[in-house]
């Protein structure tokens, strides 16, 4: 495992919350979906209110992703003691629990958290996109003053977004959630893969920003889009950004925020030791962002360099049977080769699942039975130029 950053670490003996925290705990309250039932999110803050550098990081937006759900525990520990230290220097925003109506769904003892069983839509999906209703009011506002331009678009994305009317409790959810990152500087949106190692999505733009992070998280795979299909959550608070400065490339538009989803390997991977070692290394890139004060810990050579989402290869099931892999998750694989295997078990034929790329086998199914036109397996590849939609349903 790699080594962790040197922040203070919670364990025995360490003083509680309340005995330490300056932080601001604040709970929202979701509209009840039907009588005699209530939800909310809890919203926990650190640092001085509206202080830059600010940044938004939830956990488990898919709310059967569960190591993110640990790693946010850990990370409001570490967060703690820091404040305690005064060492937040911004304002870092934490909701440990981004999905609380998927956290209480389950179907004979089953956990389904990744869609909505209302409507069977996937929860980090279909958030708005708000360039154009940005462009609108900000065309005559731009001036030569690039912070003044940035403070414009945050207001701007503010009233765009108020101006839309939630009704179901998951929207009102969702436009909560987005509330509270469109204004951050940064935005860590904490998920998990079935059986995968570390990696990262990001705007293509802010591949360089996430570095550090990369680094320090020992990412396997990076993957970067423009735009990946889908409307996720950290699209909706980064793209704006991006399609604003292109759209007036003689006006000082900086980049107002930066965006990245965390896939904290797999959802077996809960440990308390690979939870305090993750969240440690947000805690070290947050230092290099500016956001904690103190000294940046070093950062480990990287392990792979970033990739466009379009050349990730999904592996799919030609037919259903039983799968057996020939690799594990973080292995490299050559072009051509036989990442697993589907056996019928009446027949006893075997069907081999091969990828056309060479790179790194960084997640597949944790199930190991599959219906045909199934996806059991993923490969950071550089070859492919896939269209249309990137993302997994």
């Amino acid at each position: 495992m790699r080594p962790a950053p040197a922040f203070a670490t919670v364990g025995a003996g360490f003083p509680s919350i309340q005995q330490r925290s300056a932080m601001h705990s604040a709970i929202i309250d979701l509209p009840s979906a039907t009588p005699g039932t209530r939800r909310t999110l809890t919203v926990q803050r650190f640092g001085t209110a509206g202080a830059r550098p600010c940044a938004y990081i939830q956990a488990s937006l898919h709310a059967d992703e569960i190591p993110a759900m640990l790693v946010a525990d850990k990370l409001r520990r570490i967060l703690t003691a820091l404040e305690a230290e005064g060492r937040i220097a911004g304002e870092v925003i934490l909701v440990p629990v981004a999905n609380p109506v998927g956290l209480g769904q389950s179907l004979m003892d089953h956990h389904l958290g990744r869609f909505d069983q209302d409507d069977g839509k996937n929860f980090n999906r279909d958030y708005p996109h708000l360039t154009e209703a940005v462009a609108e009011r900000v065309a005559d506002r731009l001036t030569d003053d690039g912070e003044a331009n940035k403070a414009a678009i945050r207001a701007a994305l503010a009233d765009a977004l108020a101006e839309r009317t939630p009704r179901t409790e998951t929207e009102h959810m969702k436009h909560r959630l987005l509330e509270l990152a469109l204004q951050a500087d940064w935005v860590l949106d904490l998920h998990c893969d079935l059986e995968a190692v570390m990696h990262l999505y990001t705007l293509t733009p802010s591949a360089e920003a996430f570095a550090p992070l990369q680094r320090l998280l020992g990412a396997q795979a990076v993957f970067l889009a423009e735009e990946s299909g889908g409307d996720p959550f950290d699209e909706a608070v980064s793209r704006p950004w991006n399609e604003l400065a292109k759209r007036w490339p003689d006006r000082p538009i900086p980049f107002g925020c930066h965006s990245v989803t965390v896939e904290l390997r797999g959802q077996a991977d809960v440990e308390h030791a690979q939870g305090e070692a993750d969240a440690q290394a947000i805690a070290g890139f947050l230092t290099h962002a500016g956001v904690l004060s103190g000294e940046p810990p070093a950062l480990p050579e990287p392990l792979c360099a970033p990739t466009p989402l379009e050349s990730s290869e999904p592996l799919t099931a030609p037919v259903g049977g039983v799968v057996v892999f020939h690799h594990k998750a973080g292995d490299r694989v050559e072009a051509g080769a036989v990442v697993a295997d589907i056996l019928d078990p009446l027949t006893g034929d075997v069907t081999p699942v091969r990828c056309e790329s060479a790179g790194v086998l960084y997640a597949h199914s944790a199930t190991r039975f599959t219906l045909a036109g199934k996806r059991i397996a993923k490969v950071a590849g550089t070859t492919l130029r896939r269209t249309g939609p990137l993302l997994s349903a």
